[in-house]
């Protein structure tokens, strides 16, 4: 099963979805904004991604400001925990396939893992 961390108001992760229609039919797809993951599983998009959590987040979200998030004192945990109470700040498309994830920036690139 391929697995879609969706937000329905993005462009590029309606895209995705469609992409990802085309070619497979058998899609979880997880509306974040409603459905945040938990701690549990955004540590594993991460190590799946290969990323830190600063990496993974969109920078340029109001609420990233607000909570001065490019504070670099704040540390991987701290970051982790915003995205938790923030999910907006998690970069969108986040597809997972048979134990590998990309970000669907562009679109094509779930291509690879499908």
């Amino acid at each position: 099963m391929t697995t879609i961390y969706h937000n329905p108001r993005c462009s590029k992760s309606r895209q995705t979805l469609e992409l990802l229609q085309q070619h497979n039919d058998d899609i979880e797809v997880i509306e974040y904004l409603k459905i945040p993951p938990n701690k549990e599983q955004l540590q594993k998009i991460l190590d799946l991604l290969g990323l830190k959590p600063r990496e993974l987040m969109r920078k340029g979200e109001s609420v990233y400001q607000e909570l001065n998030l490019d504070d670099p004192s704040l540390d991987d945990a701290a970051l982790i925990q915003m995205m938790l109470e923030h999910p907006i700040l998690i970069e969108r498309p986040i597809v997972i396939n048979n134990g590998k994830a990309v970000i669907g920036r562009p679109p094509e690139g779930v291509l690879d893992i499908i």
